[in-house]
């Protein structure tokens, strides 16, 4: 990803954290991390984070998304001793639109990137307003 791109993500991230009020350390700041999944579109697939903390079992972090970016559909499978990865996501500004496994909707809101759209197959649909938060299991496919 071109450095202006990073640059760019990152002051958007930051602008975004200081509307919904998470305070961050400089360091935090610093080590903002902007992921475009090596598709090379961040406009349209991509989110920035900070971790907090990412081991085995737990983690803990804060996302940002752009209008209309997506992170790809995906899900935390077990394997061997593994059992997966549960998450919760929960809305700190702004609107989630989180898709998951179950009745499709019959309207959904969000749009997979053009091109993109047969890798989008789960349409169960959770809004999250400020405040709210969704858990999801292990094995899980999801995408928001």
């Amino acid at each position: 990803m071109k450095r202006e791109v990073c640059e760019q993500a990152r002051a958007a991230a930051l602008d975004m954290f200081q509307k919904a009020g998470i305070a961050l350390t400089a360091e935090e700041k610093e080590n903002i991390e902007i992921a475009d999944f090596g598709l090379g579109e961040f406009e349209r697939t991509g989110l920035s984070l900070v971790i907090y903390i990412n081991c085995e079992r737990y983690c803990a972090k804060e996302m940002v998304l752009l209008p209309r970016q997506t992170c790809p559909e995906h899900k935390h499978a077990p394997f061997g001793e593994y059992r997966g990865k549960q998450e919760t996501f929960r809305c700190r500004y702004g609107t989630v639109y989180l898709y998951v496994e179950g009745e499709p909707a019959s309207r959904p809101f969000a749009v997979p990137p053009a091109g993109s759209e047969e890798w989008y197959t789960v349409w169960h649909e959770i809004v999250l307003r400020e405040g709210e938060q969704y858990t999801i299991y292990p094995n899980t496919k999801h995408w928001f």
